[in-house]
């Protein structure tokens, strides 16, 4: 069977007829080369488009530190809204934070790009927001993936995935076994609903209220577009200048599972963290979602971060300058609890 003729005589491959144009592929990469070649630190080798990034050795006293995640369905939010630009930062930042709670700075990223057909406008925006976040974060954006498989991707949509490798000083390493009764507990505001949360706030605010990406969340000046997409933050620039100053205990990444699966994850078998509740203002979005969608309090705590993005244990006598240090880099600390003997686990209590 002979393929299709586009109007100016050129033969349209089999593969592109099937959905997938390798030539509108490779003319993406392209353009992008230069945002990430701008992303390059010290240590790349080479340049993208290597079947394999490369990148110098930190040293032998370095441990590496890996850690991998997804947007998940904020992308959806991004296709209905048709605004690109913010997932990009959302992916680099998140995966930054996650190797940050161990002490680690990043080295470099991957990322990996899926979907049915890609389009270049979304694919550049994209792009253009994981560079930018590669560098705030002192990140080189080493190389990745672009799939497009039709039919396994809806139309107008697709995922984006990211690796990020890290590294941390083996004598400094945070662990959190350090952590004790007494200790104070420190949290840093979240830009929102980060990344985490929203196949149920999509349901409570798409489906149950029929609200759309421009619609005002009420008792806010902020859309529904505006309030989803807001960027997830990069802890990294005040905690490491924190961490060279005090000693720190223990740090977690409050992301998928909210405070009550992610805390615990640093602390010892003996201790509870104690969470004060009343501590700080819970942003209206998630009240909103938590009222309109009927969600129980505490399912709430363990879905969302809350308007807590990132929590730091340090000891007592450190908590004040601790919270100077943090309020010198441009954050809002609170302190939202305390650590008390236990079983690994969180305990809330509105005082």
């Amino acid at each position: 069977m002979m393929t299709k003729q586009p109007a100016d005589n050129r033969q349209v491959s089999a593969y592109a007829q099937a959905g997938v144009d390798i030539d509108s592929k490779m003319s993406g990469i392209e353009i992008i080369k230069n945002m990430v070649g701008a992303t390059a630190t010290k240590g790349v080798v080479g340049n993208i488009g290597a079947f394999g990034g490369l990148f110098h050795s930190p040293g032998k006293e370095y441990l590496l530190v890996a850690s991998a995640d997804g947007v998940g369905t904020k992308l959806k939010v991004a296709a209905l809204a048709k605004r690109h630009d913010t997932v990009g930062q959302d992916i680099v930042n998140h995966c930054v934070n996650d190797i940050l709670v161990q002490g680690a700075v990043p080295l470099f990223f991957l990322d990996y790009i899926g979907a049915a057909r890609f389009e270049a406008a979304v694919f550049k925006e994209v792009i253009s927001g994981l560079c930018k976040a590669c560098k705030e974060n002192g990140c080189a954006l080493l190389g990745g993936e672009t799939a497009e498989m039709p039919g396994l991707y809806p139309q107008g949509e697709y995922d984006l995935v990211g690796t990020i490798i890290g590294m941390v000083n083996s004598k400094k390493i945070i662990t959190g076994e350090k952590i004790k009764p007494g200790d104070v507990v420190i949290g840093l505001p979240s830009g929102g609903l980060q990344t985490n949360g929203f196949s149920l706030a999509r349901k409570v605010i798409f489906d149950q209220c029929g609200m759309m990406p421009q619609d005002l969340i009420p008792g806010t000046r902020s859309s529904v577009a505006d309030t989803l997409l807001a960027v997830h933050r990069s802890f990294l620039n005040p905690v490491q200048a924190l961490i060279k100053k005090l000693p720190v205990q223990g740090m977690a990444h409050i992301t998928g599972g909210g405070f009550v699966d992610n805390i615990p994850r640093v602390l010892p078998k003996n201790c509870n963290a104690v969470i004060n509740r009343n501590s700080w203002t819970v942003p209206t979005v998630f009240t909103f979602i938590g009222r309109q969608g009927r969600v129980d309090h505490d399912e709430m705590y363990r879905v969302f971060n809350m308007g807590i993005g990132y929590v730091i244990i340090v000891r007592q006598k450190d908590a004040t300058a601790a919270m100077a240090l943090l309020k010198k880099h441009k954050q809002s600390p609170v302190i939202i609890g305390a650590i008390e003997k236990g079983h690994k686990k969180v305990v809330f209590r509105d005082q």
